[in-house]
């Protein structure tokens, strides 16, 4: 482990003293107005951000989305504040008004960063843990990007090699994701990460003492790290000579990610609240406030200071921007004139074009033959790799079970890996049995650009991955979950992997498309739909596939819509309607023909995702649903939250309220009533309740 950083030829003025203290100030007053919020760690890491923000990332702050940009992630999202006051000086767009009205409603600073919202901020930040993994998915997806664009360049010779970015937190590394995380960063050998690592010593609870004592630095040089460690100066600030200089050895360290940890002492330099729990989440009070400004030679009667030749000076990093931008361009177009194949494929991928005919490889299953949908899900991923480059994706560790092997003679591992299929710019990722971690770094490949991610394991451990699937979903991310085994029809492995609430508590969350197939068919045309909508319509979606096989029917293009009819009533107006999805399905069509033989029009509905359904127009909605059929039958093999709302007062449900049991899963079905039988007896009560 280094401790002595070599020197550096960085250039640091009185001007980029008074630029810090200026930060220092921004978020002690901040925080002042609006009474509450988190100042003591954005006071202690101003010299940090600013190092980073106007000495060391590539970027431009006129073209927030530069491709060509450096990452940067903030990983103990609560110190808003630190990203905040950078983008201000930086000149992102924020203004003064923009801090002070920090954390209030419509204001474009709110208490976490949220992507999307604030321009510059890379990635949604607060839950801790998730902005480290979320930067090992950034790491992984710059190396794939370089993969397809520029392999045989030499290391830092490519326009596509940059650096991701992060600061860290005490909170950010207690958390088990960041262990998750850190340990794919370092078998994968990202050498394209630095992590600063605040090491505050200050909890919500007091001293870290309270709860952590190992030795950080050791676990990371464990993980296969390079790890530094920086001391304060004399007067307990950086030494930002010596922070500088571990910067630029860890962005010099290609051959591992990079953690420097940093002794800070938290709200510094304020006489009273430096090295205090209380400064870490609460407004320092005006007199401390005052008190601090006298240290620091501002105006204690002034708030919101900020000297013009200050901002004049932080905000030449526009200029610099830009003749970094147009430097890269220059090096772009070089790359152009030698690769217009590859250039070509570029300007698609970034376009959030598609292949033309692309769709012309999706299989068409034959009607009648029994294929399980995760089967089903493989065949089309394999068709579609074959015309989509950018499409790569893994799972953790159930490769075999989830169907996710898009080339088994391609894994994303790093030179040195002695697997045969060993390729660091691999299209197979394996994530290893880290499904937390998964979640967010396919967030991080998502947020990165130019390629598209999926990633599979059993729906029941989609538990463990639900902080990163909801975040998912709050920022609008294109990324595939392909969840198999989804229901107690994967048998005898028992209650502990059979889902049985994962269905509707997914359904719950906002934003998040859960799309359960009821065949081979619909699973390709699922596939279909997510990837059309990838760039037009970004969101996440869930695959729900089964284990076991499922019937197969004719092709119907309005799966698409989420609801439709699959089989319509014979003899007239249909008196009940059955609605199924996934392997429930084949139950409601076994249902409908024993009631169709009692002289009962039945309609059956599939439906596969509730979420599309709810996407299309009132019209549609009632020409699958029409209001008038009051009988209607739901049936699906978990609990039947999620359709109440689509069967109404006189509707059934027929559905499992319980965990399963080991067994076969024939035997499951019959024990737990998912039978036809009992789909029919549901609809003749349901026929009874409506009156008909």
């Amino acid at each position: 482990m280094s401790t002595k950083p070599t020197t550096t030829d960085l250039e640091w003025t009185d001007l980029d003293r008074r630029a810090v203290d200026t930060a220092r100030v921004l978020a002690m007053d901040s925080v002042q107005k609006v009474g509450n919020g988190h100042p003591g760690t954005a006071m202690s890491l101003a010299p940090a951000a600013y190092l980073l923000f106007q000495k060391l990332m590539r970027h431009d702050p006129s073209d927030a989305g530069w491709t060509g940009r450096d990452r940067f992630v903030l990983s103990p999202g609560h110190t808003s504040l630190t990203l905040y006051v950078q983008l201000y000086l930086a000149g992102f767009g924020l203004e003064l008004d923009d801090l002070r009205s920090f954390r209030t409603w419509g204001s474009k600073t709110p208490g976490h960063p949220e992507h999307g919202h604030t321009t510059g901020v890379e990635t949604t930040t607060g839950p801790l843990g998730q902005g480290i993994a979320n930067a090992v998915g950034m790491a992984m997806a710059a190396r794939y990007e370089r993969g397809l664009f520029d392999p045989e360049a030499p290391q830092g010779a490519s326009p596509f090699d940059h650096t991701i970015w992060a600061i860290v937190s005490d909170g950010d590394l207690e958390e088990g994701i960041s262990a998750e995380a850190s340990s794919l960063a370092g078998h994968q050998r990202l050498g394209n990460i630095v992590a600063l690592y605040d090491d505050n010593h200050i909890s919500i609870e007091g001293d870290t003492a309270t709860a952590l004592s190992e030795d950080v630095l050791g676990r990371y040089e464990a993980y296969g790290w390079h790890v530094q460690r920086i001391e304060q100066s004399e007067n307990g600030d950086f030494d930002i000579h010596a922070l500088y200089g571990a910067l630029k050895a860890a962005q010099a360290e290609t051959e591992r990610p990079s953690i420097i940890a940093a002794r800070t002492i938290i709200a510094w330099p304020a006489p009273n609240a430096q090295n205090t729990e209380a400064s870490h989440g609460s407004a320092l009070g005006a007199d401390e406030v005052a008190a601090t400004k006298r240290v620091l030679g501002f105006d204690p009667e002034q708030h919101f200071a900020v000297d013009t030749d200050v901002i004049n000076h932080t905000r030449a990093l526009v200029e610099r921007g830009r003749e970094a931008h147009a430097a890269w361009d220059k090096r772009l177009q070089e790359w152009r004139n030698t690769s217009p194949e590859r250039a070509a494929l570029f300007d698609r991928i970034t376009a959030g074009e598609l292949p033309e005919g692309w769709e012309g490889v999706l299989p068409v299953f034959e009607p009648g033959k029994d294929v399980a949908t995760r089967k089903a899900s493989g065949q089309v991923l394999k068709a579609l790799g074959g015309v989509l480059p950018e499409l790569w994706g893994g799972s953790a560790d159930l490769a075999g079970s989830n169907n996710t092997t898009i080339d088994a003679s391609s894994s994303f591992l790093p030179k040195g890996n002695p697997l045969p299929e060993a390729d660091p710019y691999g299209r197979t990722i394996h994530f290893g049995i880290r499904e937390h971690a998964m979640g967010s770094a396919m967030n991080g490949i998502a947020l990165h650009g130019n390629t598209r991610v999926y990633g599979g394991t059993f729906l029941v451990f989609s538990d463990y991955m639900r902080p990163a699937v909801r975040l998912a979903a709050l920022m609008k991310l294109p990324v595939t979950y392909v969840w198999t085994h989804d229901s107690i029809g994967l048998g005898e492995d028992g209650p502990t992997h059979q889902p049985v609430e994962h269905l509707a508590a997914l359904r719950a969350i906002p934003g998040l498309n859960v799309v359960r197939p009821a065949d081979a068919n619909e699973t390709a045309i699922a596939w279909r739909e997510i990837t059309r909508r990838h760039g037009a319509n970004p969101a996440p979606h869930g695959l729900a596939l089964t284990r076991q096989n499922v019937p197969t029917y004719e092709a119907d293009e309005n799966a698409a819509k989420g609801g439709y009819v699959l089989f319509e009533a014979e003899g007239g107006t249909p008196r009940v309607i059955l609605i199924g999805t996934g392997s429930e399905v084949q139950l409601a069509v076994e249902a409908r023909e024993q009631l169709q033989a009692a002289g009962v029009p039945t309609r059956v509905v599939s439906m596969p995702s509730v979420e599309w359904f709810e996407e299309q127009d009132k019209g549609y909605r009632e020409s699958v649903l029409p209001p008038s059929v009051k009988a209607r039958v739901a049936v699906e093999a978990g609990i039947g939250l999620t359709w109440y709302r689509y069967v109404g007062e006189a509707g059934r449900i027929v559905s499992l309220e319980h965990f399963g049991a080991s067994a076969d899963y024939k035997v499951l079905f019959r024990e737990f009533g998912l039978t036809a039988e009992a789909v029919v007896t549901a609809a003749r009560e349901s026929l009874d309740a409506a009156g008909r």
